[in-house]
């Protein structure tokens, strides 16, 4: 697969700017279209919130429109008031998710003035969309994605579907670790031969990565892991989402949960 046309998804949050930023550097290295889409929606119960919206539409068209043509990218607007009382967010952009390879959206902040994002609007649309989403953090600036990647790997279908889903990306990527969790003060095998593994097949589509396993301790997975992205300075972590339940649903799984909250670098979530 090849990135050649990105979804990314505007408000009027703090961190909209570097998200578009990030949007349009990676449009512009893939040769892909980029679609900018600002939704708004009407909850059940809700208050509208008057002419704040559409003015913020306004705003964020005007910054994409320049940031597109400065940049030289094929770019195009996408403005959706939706009409229907009580469809939320991420169904509306669910919808749109279809025709698009990459989803790009910012990491829920709590503390973002009018916020109409729900907390919850990256797992639902993780769940929906069948297209791997690129988180952005809300806070800090990406001065790069993509050059350092760490890939979060546990044989399985989730971390399977997000390597595949990265693959443009990690083909342009200067360094590739994939890092896989031991247990408890001694090396898992089992998950070292199944890390050699992946490299050996990523090695056919041109991607060095190297394997490393970190011993888990008193500490969250979820920690270990961004404590080894911080330590390599990467700039890019690649990861499944979900976990299936034992009724055979799937939810966000623990890991996946964490770094939603305390990230501090692009997650790129598939399902």
């Amino acid at each position: 697969m090849a990135l050649r046309n990105i979804l990314v998804h505007m408000d009027s949050s703090p961190g909209c700017q570097t998200r578009l930023d990030v949007a349009i550097n990676l449009a512009r290295a893939h040769g892909a279209n980029l679609k900018g889409l600002y939704v708004v929606a009407h909850e059940y119960y809700a208050p509208r919130h008057g002419g704040i919206e559409e003015s913020g539409a306004k705003a964020m068209h005007t910054l994409f429109a320049e940031k597109t043509a400065s940049a030289g990218i094929s770019a195009e607007w996408l403005y959706v008031d939706w009409s229907v009382v009580g469809v939320s967010a991420a169904e509306i952009i669910t919808s749109y998710t279809y025709y698009t390879d990459l989803v790009i959206i910012g990491q829920y902040d709590k503390n973002a003035p009018n916020n109409t994002t729900p907390a919850d609007f990256a797992e639902r649309l993780g769940l929906a969309a069948g297209r791997p989403l690129l988180i952005i953090p809300c806070s800090g600036t990406c001065a790069t994605l993509g050059e350092r990647v760490l890939v979060a790997w546990k044989a399985g279908r989730e971390s399977v579907r997000a390597v595949n889903d990265a693959l443009p990306i990690l083909k342009r990527a200067k360094k590739v670790s994939i890092v896989s969790v031991g247990s408890f003060g001694h090396h898992d095998r089992v998950a070292e031969g199944s890390g050699h593994q992946l490299c050996a097949h990523l090695a056919h589509h041109q991607v060095a990565a190297e394997h490393e396993q970190i011993l888990a301790t008193g500490f969250p997975i979820a920690e270990l892991l961004l404590d080894n992205a911080r330590n390599q300075n990467v700039d890019l972590l690649v990861m499944g989402g979900y976990a299936q339940t034992r009724r055979g649903g799937y939810v966000l799984g623990p890991v996946a949960a964490y770094l939603l909250t305390h990230m501090t670098i692009p997650i790129l979530l598939s399902h």
